[in-house]
């Protein structure tokens, strides 16, 4: 393959490539790679963090799904001993298979913004293995992410995720920095699993099902958005309110509710 091909960013994979040099080297410099850590990178497209991740001396795994970029993947890195490529779908890759160590694997990736939530829940599962993650994601959703209750982002995807993780916002990236343009505001977004949960549910599938649920008609009250999984008596039980809407708790709040319907269960 000629040194000079040249791949077109693909709709259908959500690609939008890194290319501001000034832009890499913060994002290089937030995740401060050491020799001999074990570093993932989702969808490294044409490499732009690749070469960084690489030269900082950790062993760095690369999942890519897109077929065509794999030959210039390899032609770029192939040679360094501390690069490993994947192809496959990262929504569907088992993280388990690169580490068994608890707190071991740093995940990076610029992801593509169809993706970006169910790939976040894919990797909880596996948050015992993960130290950390920093990721390009479309500024809404990082604000989302990074949000407090009583505001307009508080919802399902802010609260499962910090159960997991403290969530920094680190900076805004503008779309001149991608080719192409994508037509939103992109940021870097710092999510560093807890050691020790603040606040652990008995079953945490049950706090996903009643954050779920809560947020589904997220304008009613809990005491209406609840019916069904818990009445008012379990709500009161909690020591929840029920007449406030879902955006208006915290997640203790919605914790002590899990923890009410798996007694229930």
């Amino acid at each position: 393959m000629s040194e000079n091909y040249q791949h077109r960013a693909r709709k259908r994979f959500g690609q939008n490539f890194l290319h501001d040099a000034g832009v890499i080297h913060r994002i290089l410099r937030s995740i401060h790679t050491k020799p001999g850590e074990r570093m993932v990178e989702i969808g490294p497209g044409q490499g732009a963090l690749t070469e960084g991740l690489l030269d900082s001396g950790a062993h760095l795994d690369v999942v890519e799904l897109d077929l065509d970029l794999i030959p210039i993947l390899q032609q770029k890195f192939a040679d360094r001993d501390n690069f490993s490529l994947h192809q496959g779908d990262a929504l569907k890759f088992d993280f388990a298979q690169l580490s068994r160590e608890s707190a071991s694997l740093r995940i990076v990736g610029n992801l593509p913004y169809n993706i970006s939530t169910p790939l976040i829940f894919h990797l909880l599962d596996h948050a015992s293995l993960i130290r950390d993650m920093h990721f390009m994601l479309q500024k809404e959703v990082v604000e989302r992410l990074a949000a407090q209750p009583g505001g307009g982002d508080w919802g399902r995807l802010s609260i499962m995720v910090q159960y997991h993780c403290r969530v920094e916002h680190l900076f805004n990236v503008g779309p001149g920095a991608f080719n192409p343009a994508p037509k939103v505001e992109s940021a870097i977004v710092r999510l560093v699993p807890h050691e020790v949960l603040p606040h652990p549910a008995r079953d945490h599938r049950q706090l996903e099902t009643v954050v779920r649920q809560a947020f589904n008609q997220r304008r009613k009250t809990l005491r209406n958005t609840l019916k069904g999984l818990l009445d008012a008596d379990a709500i009161a039980a909690a020591n929840v309110d029920g007449s406030l809407r879902p955006e208006q708790l915290d997640l203790a709040a919605f914790v002590r509710l899990s923890d009410q319907l798996s007694a229930r269960v």
